[in-house]
């Protein structure tokens, strides 16, 4: 049996996901390792028969394995220690390949086999995703050592944007040093908004080429993306995923000379430098140490949620109002850019698929387009296992849908589909 791994690597964490290498690629394990830049490790883990049911579950399991190298190997391990209905796969060598999900690709518009060139490419590119990047290609590198016969892939989330026309992705700075720094809007979660498009236009029963929408990708990270003909044509990420929307530590955008105000030294490197990430101190504030957190004192959006709805927390309800306004503002601007063709309105992403109260936030903000959502139906969008679930007012002639979006799952699907 031939199967697809696929590795999403985050700055304090791994996802892992394996599929079964046919035209269906049914899952047949999922699981993680977080707290990576914490003192205590942890393993979720579940594994499932060809039926779809649970065959071994472990949550939150403590381990020990301080870097992104040794979750790798830990997972490995646990993979290859299986015996009898436990195990997933004869042997690790099954493993046909492994998708790597890397946040900047640059200006590459499709997935590519890494090679040496290509790794040294990526690496190049990792001072424009710092958080990200170097932790991608930390599990580039332990796979390409410990799974010799398996075919390692990179993914950009940046792919998805090469549609975005010369106008929109140049910034109004000197175009020759924008050549040759490579600075243009790259936009990212373009693995993301690919599964959002295609199960989109599914759901409505058209063709992806036909789909025009607002999707929405929220969560720690949070962007938005204007869609027309199945393409996107504008992202609010950029040169990197800085630009755009607030997060959960990123400040998003703001008045460029606002840094120098905050910190006189913000051109320095910061302490929070390694061999392997090069940070000054503006870009740690604002990628580090803003956003949210920075307003609240957590990272944690459903409980800022909490605090503002439940309690009238007023330092909450301004991060909530805060989030909630920005994110309206480029449904706004993006009504525009689509010339008012937006059939649907997506929500994605953690925040997106969980929050039932920024939800109505938005919709109230941008309903003067046409986009309603129902209060029951949306009330119990969160608990739903429909891959998109409709949360418009019954006949309402734009649709306001909630995507549980699987980055994994469209590497996969990608991999199967261009017999990578």
């Amino acid at each position: 049996m031939s199967a697809i791994l696929c590795l999403n690597a985050g700055s304090s964490s791994v996802k892992f996901s394996l599929y079964r290498y046919s035209p269906e690629a049914p899952l047949l394990l999922a699981g993680s390792i977080s707290g990576l830049t914490t003192d205590q490790q942890y393993l979720t883990y579940a594994s499932y028969k060809s039926s779809g049911e649970v065959l071994e579950s472990i949550k939150n399991q403590e381990i020990d394995c301080p870097d992104h190298d040794s979750a790798f190997k830990v997972f490995m391990e646990h993979l290859d220690s299986k015996e009898g209905d436990k195990r997933i796969v004869d042997s690790l060598d099954d493993i046909y390949v492994a998708c790597h999900r890397i946040v900047h690709g640059g200006a590459n518009p499709r997935p590519l086999l890494i090679t040496e060139d290509v790794y040294h490419e990526l690496d190049v590119l990792s001072d424009l995703a710092p958080l990200h990047n170097q932790r991608a290609l930390d599990i580039v590198h332990s796979c390409i050592s410990r799974l010799k016969k398996t075919k390692n892939v990179a993914f950009f989330d940046s792919s998805f944007h090469m549609t975005i026309p010369r106008h929109v992705y140049t910034y109004p700075i000197d175009l020759d040093v924008q050549k040759r720094h490579q600075i243009r809007k790259y936009g990212f979660h373009g693995l993301s908004y690919a599964f959002i498009t295609h199960e989109t236009a599914d759901f409505l029963g058209i063709d992806d080429s036909d789909l025009n929408i607002i999707a929405l990708h929220l969560g720690s990270g949070a962007s938005a993306c204007a869609i027309l003909s199945g393409k996107s044509i504008n992202t609010s990420m950029g040169l990197t995923p800085l630009e755009g929307l607030p997060g959960a530590t990123r400040s998003g955008s703001l008045d460029p000379s606002l840094i120098f105000h905050y910190h006189s030294d913000s051109s320095r490197m910061s302490t929070a430098s390694s061999k392997d990430i090069h940070l000054t101190i503006a870009e740690d504030i604002l990628n580090k140490r803003s956003g949210w957190q920075s307003i609240t004192g957590t990272t944690d959006f459903g409980l800022i949620t909490k605090r503002a709805v439940e309690q009238n927390d007023e330092v909450a309800k301004l991060a909530f109002d805060m989030f909630a306004d920005r994110v309206s503002m480029y449904v706004g601007q993006y009504w525009v850019a689509l010339q008012g063709k937006a059939v649907a309105l997506v929500f994605a992403g953690g925040i997106g698929e969980k929050g039932k109260e920024l939800r109505t936030a938005v919709i109230e903000k941008v309903s003067c387009l046409g986009f309603t959502i129902d209060e029951e139906l949306n009330s119990v969008a969160s608990r739903s296992s429909d891959v998109v679930f409709d949360v418009s007012k019954k006949d309402a002639k734009l649709k306001t849908l909630v995507v549980q979006t699987d980055e994994q799952l469209q590497m996969a699907k990608e991999v199967i589909a261009t017999r990578l």
